[in-house]
């Protein structure tokens, strides 16, 4: 009798090993794709990270040269500039995909949709926000941010714009069918993304003055950590709604 359980149980497990492994394969299909699309459009692929470069760097220009002055506006440019730029991207997240078909194959494909789009969700902060925190330090130096301060204020970066590229996938399958949806798509994700701008104006300015920076990061940390949780799944269901 526990050699017939055995016959049996051999096939399913094999059958789940490679249903994981197929998913896993759709999955990375969907990232290398997103990766090598993006990187044939260079222009629209550089717009945010030129945005920030300028919010950023032209702070200066139109307060005052002076360190002191500059390092108390600091927090409040960078974040404000990673936000607007990551908002910048995101209106290309699903639009391109629902507009050639891609989406509803995705749903059709039998692969799990939440997993393909968060697929497309990573390549969107690898193709925004981890370009985003490293130009950091740069855009940090400009506003008088001392050299020490530079390491906790790319973390913070790398961990708020991985929130916000989850939280603006939520706004822009909620937005999908919405003609000239970028206006809309902001208004839905902004209230969302105030948690991230506090918590990482917070860590960037204790960063700046030398202080302790573990507990805003944490709580960004955290914020990711709940947005790869649940962000994927929202989205999901948003993009099934709007593909009905």
């Amino acid at each position: 009798m526990s050699s017939s359980s055995i016959r049996v149980g051999l096939p399913v497990n094999e059958e789940l090993d490679g249903g994981q492994a197929g998913a896993l394969a759709a999955v990375a299909l969907a990232l290398r794709r997103d990766l090598t699309l993006a990187f044939r459009r260079p222009a629209q692929l550089l717009q945010p990270l030129a945005f920030f470069a300028l919010v950023t760097m032209l702070f200066p220009l139109a307060i005052s040269p002076q360190l002191a002055q500059l390092r108390l506006v600091a927090p409040g440019a960078l974040w404000a500039g990673a936000l607007l730029a990551s908002l910048l991207a995101l209106d290309f997240l699903f639009r391109d995909d629902a507009q050639d078909g891609t989406l509803e194959q995705y749903l059709l494909s039998g692969q799990s949709l939440t997993a393909l789009l968060f697929a497309k969700t990573a390549a969107h902060w690898l193709l925004t926000g981890l370009p985003l925190a490293l130009m950091t330090p740069l855009a940090a130096v400009s506003l008088g941010a001392p050299a020490s301060a530079l390491a906790a204020i790319v973390a913070a970066v790398l961990l708020g714009t991985l929130t916000l590229s989850l939280l603006g996938s939520i706004g822009a399958g909620l937005t999908l069918n919405i003609r000239r949806s970028s206006a809309l798509l902001s208004l839905l994700t902004l209230p969302l993304s105030l948690p991230v701008l506090i918590f990482g104006a917070r860590a960037t300015q204790q960063a700046i003055a030398g202080a302790a920076v573990l507990a805003p990061l944490e709580l960004l940390a955290a914020l990711a950590v709940l947005g790869v949780t649940l962000a994927p799944l929202a989205a999901a269901a948003a993009v099934r709604i709007s593909l009905e």
